[in-house]
Order: structure tokens, then sequence, then C-alpha cells
């Protein structure tokens, strides 16, 4: 069975600099998987690469949605992506913070409804029909998410860890069979990242979604990912179990240096 997201020798030049180099990562279906890595390792980049952000300097990017066949994303734009069943939520929250928390989900739905320019002018029935249910399944996510509570208060008013679980019910109102999270736990306290480690799983368990998380919470990292690939400087040094990463010379020293190299 093909993964999910196979991705093959991508690569990201700016200028003189590598961002990624040569980097091959796959994704199986059901799978929660962790892309980690010093700082400026090329995490987000290689989230921005497979999203339509960037378009890579070399590379393949594909997908296999469950039941539909392998389809090629590099050249694709960012919104083509989403439609294609990809979701991702960013290291710094991006909310619509003017709007209410089921309008910023319902932002999320855009990419579903079938009306066009021509039917939110003329608002026919069946637009109407379509702009209702809308609400209703964007209130549905909300009650997943455990935001229900703040449908109607303005998204700038949430709590951080709020704001960072309505970004992931912004992502899921697009339908994704994969959900990337860049740094979800960022910011958060002890409380709100167990929540968040509770929520992920019951993502994976109860949506049918595979997820990719970049996160540097390593306590998160480990107790989540069935699968961790590490980056460092653009090239990725180690893949495999969370047992078998904790224990890889080549990530200790990725993270806390050589001491034989000090002087």
């Amino acid at each position: 069975m093909e993964p999910i997201l196979n991705v093959k020798n991508l690569t990201m030049n700016f200028g003189g600099l590598k961002a990624l180099d040569d980097i091959t990562l796959a994704v199986e279906k059901g799978q929660i998987a962790a892309l980690i890595g010093p700082n400026g390792a090329g995490k987000t980049t290689f989230f921005n690469c497979i999203t339509g952000i960037y378009e890579p300097t070399e590379g393949n990017v594909k997908i296999t949605p469950p039941g539909k066949p392998t389809q090629k994303l590099q050249g694709l734009k960012t919104n083509l992506v989403t439609e294609k069943g990809l979701a991702r939520t960013f290291q710094n929250i991006r909310l619509f913070e003017g709007m209410t928390v089921l309008e910023n989900v319902m932002i999320g739905r855009h990419c579903r409804l079938k009306s066009g320019i021509i039917g939110a002018m003329l608002k026919p029935s069946s637009q109407k029909k379509e702009e209702k249910q809308a609400v209703v399944d964007s209130y549905e996510i909300l009650e997943k998410i455990g935001l229900a509570q703040y449908v109607n208060e303005m998204a700038v008013n949430l709590p951080y860890g709020a704001q960072r679980r309505l970004e992931i019910a912004r992502a899921l109102a697009t339908e994704p069979f994969l959900l990337l999270l860049d740094e979800p736990a960022a910011g958060m306290n002890p409380q709100e990242t167990k929540e968040l480690d509770d929520l992920i799983i019951w993502l994976r368990d109860n949506e049918d979604l595979s997820i990719l998380l970049i996160e540097h919470d390593m306590k998160l990292v480990m107790s989540l990912s069935d699968n961790i690939h590490v980056v460092d400087y653009g090239r990725k040094i180690a893949e495999g179990t969370p047992e078998e990463i904790k224990s890889n010379p080549d990530v200790i020293k990725a993270y806390l240096g050589d001491e034989s190299e000090d002087a």
C-alpha cells in the first residue's frame, strides 16, 4: 500500500543557501509522525514546500488519499493543496482575530462549498441551504475540539491554548486526510499540553486522520509518535521509533553537540 504522503529527494534552495537537502520522508495511513530537529533545521520550510507556499527546487511530493489514486502536489497553489486533503496549522497563530470563533471555522469550510461568486451574489435557495449546513458543520467541529462554549466569542479574546485548538478546528473544517501541525504545543502550559496530546490521539482514532507534526516538546513527541524523522541543517539524519531515536548518536549530537569538538 502506498504511503498517504510520499516525499522524495526534496531540496529547497534560497539563493546560495540550501534550506532542505535531498529529504525523503513518508507518512503511512493512520500514523502520527513527527519531524524534529534543532532551530533552523528546515522543518517549517519542509511544511511550506509540501503545502504550496514554496515551490521546491528539486524533488517529488506525492499523496495517495484513502480510496483515491496517487497524485503529485508540487507546483500546486496552496488552496489546491488544501482541496486535495492536506491541512495545516502555523508556528505563529494565524487566526482572524476580528471574527468570532464560529466564523473562523466557517472560513475553513470555504474550500468544500459548491457555490461560487455568482451564487454568493444572488443567494439562491441552494446557497442559503449550503450556508446553514456550513454553520452546523462548523459548530459540530467546535464541539469535538472542546470549544463550543466560545462559539460567539471573538477569536482574539480566547485563552492562548484555546486559540491553538481553534487553529486545529479551522484546519479540520477543510476535511483533510492528513493534518500538519507546526509546533502546536508552543507556549502552552503543562495542562494545555496534556489536553493537546489527548486531542491529537483522539483525532487520529476517531476522525480517520493521519498526522505529521513539528514539535520541540520532546515529551509530547515521544509519547505521541509512531515514527520520528530528524533533520539537521536541512538534511535528514535519522528515522525510527521513539525508542530508536532516543538512543541514536547522530540525534544526540545534533541536539547536544559533540563534546570532542569543544576547544
